[in-house]
């Protein structure tokens, strides 16, 4: 087991030494730019998965959470000029009063009623920003946005930022881990997987509830925040529910209530769509063939294959399984029994 675990944080150094290196080997400003936004995907789908993956409650409202932590920082910058690097915790203050705001509904919601408060949570952040026009600039957006200055280091260069955002990443990703380990996140999934027995066990539901809203919004509007940097512009079109749903793909294509698989779901399905645009036109059609066929065949993500218990249930390992062991479609086992 110490071999096992040494290896595993060997592999990990390696991991994030390769990645710190790269951005400043590859002067390609378009693969940096790759890189940059999918470790600020991978910090989005983390938050995400505080509340959908490990408590069950669906929140669609994650494009609403990224346009708020970034333009309050960038607001803030723009009309009182304030450093750049303050925008960082004033995302953090932004997510926490939208982890309330949003997690007092969800103690009387739930299902669709509370995916349709969180899309129209989304859609209300949108529309304000784009007709507050005195103040949020509307469909104009925010232009010129300043980089990011860590008292001192300007962050002006993609390679740069790109960096910090590996070390951002990797110590929210360690975060991320912990709390799922924790006492935290096993309340969290008992939340989802049977809520009667965790209010039996005398645990106050309500709170853990709005914890994780907050956990969940703080990491969209850190990742709103980045975001706002890595692109110099913000315009409320950026903001749409198809963010949402992107967000909620990653996750799932990954492996819900999964760290890594938050990792993985994030780094493929950002880069995958970039991998295909050799196919021209068809390149979104293959990319959702692709996507329905790990619905259909890794309804548990990609973290499923590395899971004994999970790969035997899922999809074509399931369909495997049934064909080597059973006589499908008879109800009937080898032996001739019911099964």
């Amino acid at each position: 087991m110490k071999n096992k675990k040494t290896v595993k944080i060997v592999l990990v150094v390696l991991l994030l030494a390769a990645l710190l290196i790269f951005p400043v080997l590859d002067k390609n400003t378009y693969h940096q730019l790759a890189m940059a936004q999918t470790l600020v995907n991978i910090i989005v789908v983390l938050g995400l998965n505080f509340i959908t993956g490990l408590t069950g409650q669906m929140n669609l409202g994650t494009a609403g959470i990224m346009a708020l932590g970034a333009y309050s920082g960038q607001l803030m910058v723009q009309k009182l000029g304030m450093p750049t690097i303050l925008t960082i915790p004033v995302a953090i203050i932004m997510g926490v009063l939208i982890g309330y705001a949003l997690g007092w509904p969800s103690l009387r919601l739930k299902g669709v009623y509370l995916s349709l408060t969180t899309i129209g949570f989304g859609e209300i952040v949108r529309l304000v920003i784009t007709n507050w026009a005195d103040f949020t600039g509307g469909t104009t957006g925010i232009q010129n946005i300043p980089p990011l200055n860590l008292f001192g280091l300007v962050l002006d260069k993609t390679w740069k930022l790109a960096v910090f955002l590996v070390v951002v990443c990797a110590v929210l990703v360690f975060t991320a881990y912990r709390i799922v380990g924790s006492k935290y996140g096993r309340v969290f999934k008992g939340i989802r997987d049977n809520i009667e027995a965790v209010e039996a066990c005398g645990i106050n539901v309500s709170s853990l509830k709005i914890k994780a809203f907050t956990s969940a919004a703080i990491f969209g509007c850190i990742g709103g925040c980045f975001y706002s940097f890595l692109m110099a512009y913000l315009n409320p079109t950026q903001f749409t529910q198809d963010l949402s749903a992107n967000y909620l793909l990653m996750m799932m294509f990954g492996g819900i209530g999964s760290v890594p698989g938050c990792v993985i779901g994030a780094t493929a399905v950002t880069l995958l769509p970039e991998v295909l645009r050799f196919t021209q036109e068809y390149y979104w059609l293959i990319f959702g063939i692709i996507t329905l066929l790990f619905v259909i065949f890794l309804p548990y993500g990609f973290i499923s294959l590395f899971q004994k218990e999970k790969r035997e249930e899922a999809g074509i390992f399931k369909i495997l399984i049934d064909r080597k062991g059973k006589r499908r479609g008879t109800g009937l086992s080898k032996s001739g029994g019911m099964k």
